[in-house]
């Protein structure tokens, strides 16, 4: 794959990443490299093979989901820094 098939321009501003122009170069070049590697994907033959997600068939191996006692509401707020109507308060981190 050649480096100008690569919109590295792009990608940078995907990343927010603050590139010069000679690592954006080398980094295209870079990428553009391991791209080309996936070429030699192409060449497995895996007619007979099933596709799968893992390699390894998975099992849930989680418990059994089972209701517990819980803290009290004055529980969980005893060491809240700041509480107000048996809630959290917490510094706002939507932008306006």
């Amino acid at each position: 794959m050649s480096t100008t098939a690569i919109n590295i321009k792009h990608l940078k501003m995907l990343a927010r990443l603050d590139l010069t122009p000679e690592e954006e170069e080398k980094f295209a070049r870079q990428l553009g490299d391991v791209l080309e590697y996936f070429k030699e994907l192409d060449k497995v033959d895996v007619a007979n093979i099933e596709p799968t997600s893992h390699a390894f068939p998975l099992e849930n191996v989680w418990q059994e989901d089972e209701a517990k006692p819980g803290f009290t509401v004055e529980e969980a707020l005893r060491n809240a820094p700041k509480k107000r109507a048996n809630e959290f308060v917490v510094p706002r981190v939507v932008e306006e």
